[in-house]
């Protein structure tokens, strides 16, 4: 079974930074490729981010691009989201997830985390 868990959400001001973290555990973290997605209050949960099993290989959302920075250390078994000049359409709950194979902009991950709160203010 794997297990992710995300932290590092909060309550930020528009044109902050904040770091999210994905501890998995569980099985070979280097076998999966690993997926952001976020879901703000009355929409469907929605990409933001993957990387391959490597870190060689990233995609992003449109509305992400240049702001947002995927990264893995698959010494740490983390995948992390650096996010940056957030703003507040950004606010949504963020979740990571995992999946064998390549990358997906789609909701076909195989394990996800809980999920951790960023909310950011104008």
């Amino acid at each position: 079974q794997v297990q992710l868990v995300e932290s590092g959400g909060g309550s930020v001001q528009a044109g902050d930074p904040l770091r999210l973290s994905c501890a998995v555990s569980g099985r070979t973290f280097s076998s999966y490729a690993m997926g952001w997605f976020r879901q703000a209050p009355g929409k469907e949960r929605e990409f933001v981010a993957g990387i391959n099993r490597v870190g060689g290989s990233t995609l992003y959302a449109e509305s992400v691009k240049g702001r947002f920075t995927i990264s893995r250390d698959n010494a740490k078994n983390t995948v992390y989201l650096q996010m940056t000049s957030l703003k507040p359409e950004d606010t949504a709950v963020y979740y990571c997830a995992a999946r064998s194979g390549l990358i997906s902009t789609q909701n076909n991950y195989d394990y996800w985390g809980q999920g951790t709160q960023v909310t950011v203010s104008a």
